[in-house]
């Protein structure tokens, strides 16, 4: 006991009221990076990662009212990705999206918004300067038909359609209006192995719920793919 006043009498009451007020505060801390970690993770897609979309949508409108001209809004669609499910299986198919998430997330970076919006279809919006464009998004489509190896014996062949859309084109920051005339200009190009950018004519499509109309899952307001 006499040990113990020693010891106290060295500490000081300051540092030792400092100690004491820690420990319930360490507490605190933990709970708080718990209930952080949980949040996180229902704004995750708990197969590729990436953001799910409501999440998605805020952080892309962020970005997009920050870098404005030089934001660009990219749609993304893996192609024939029903005839490897049909033909592999579900877990094969689980792997191809698995890996175009970590693809695209690689690609655009930790201050992109990378979303997977449903089924094999994924959006980003990142800080794209004009002269950089072509560039990138070609670096893009390598990326994305790059055989994904499942279960360590076999690669599977994959491909994507990519389509871009930028305020400086379009004239608009509106994502629902870019992610449209993206998706519009993606058909354009579907199955081409190439990115295609968007036009000013790709605004003018037609649209149901914000989308492209003629998509699947578009023909019925409130069932957007």
């Amino acid at each position: 006991m006499d040990s113990v006043l020693r010891v106290q009498g060295r500490i000081g009451p300051r540092t030792l009221l400092l100690t004491t007020a820690a420990v319930p505060l360490t507490g605190w801390t933990v709970h708080a990076i718990t209930l952080h970690k949980r949040l996180a993770a229902k704004d995750k897609d708990p197969l590729t990662g990436l953001l799910r979309r409501d999440a998605y949508t805020v952080r892309a409108r962020w970005i997009l009212a920050r870098h404005g001209d030089d934001a660009a809004v990219v749609m993304v669609d893996a192609d024939h990705f029903k005839r490897i499910n049909d033909t592999m299986g579900h877990a094969a198919g689980d792997a191809v999206l698995a890996a175009f998430g970590t693809r695209l997330a690689a690609w655009a970076g930790p201050r992109a918004a990378v979303g997977r919006l449903g089924g094999d279809e994924f959006a980003v919006v990142l800080r794209l300067p004009a002269d950089r464009r072509e560039q990138r998004l070609a670096q893009l489509v390598r990326m994305l038909h790059t055989p994904v190896t499942v279960d360590d014996e076999w690669a599977v062949p994959v491909a994507a359609s990519v389509g871009a859309a930028t305020p400086d084109v379009t004239g608009s920051r509106a994502l629902s209006m870019l992610q449209r005339a993206a998706d519009a200009a993606l058909y354009d190009g579907k199955h081409s192995g190439r990115a295609r950018l968007a036009t000013a004519e790709h605004v003018t499509v037609p649209s149901i719920n914000g989308r492209r109309a003629g998509r699947p899952g578009t023909s019925v307001w409130g069932q957007a793919a």
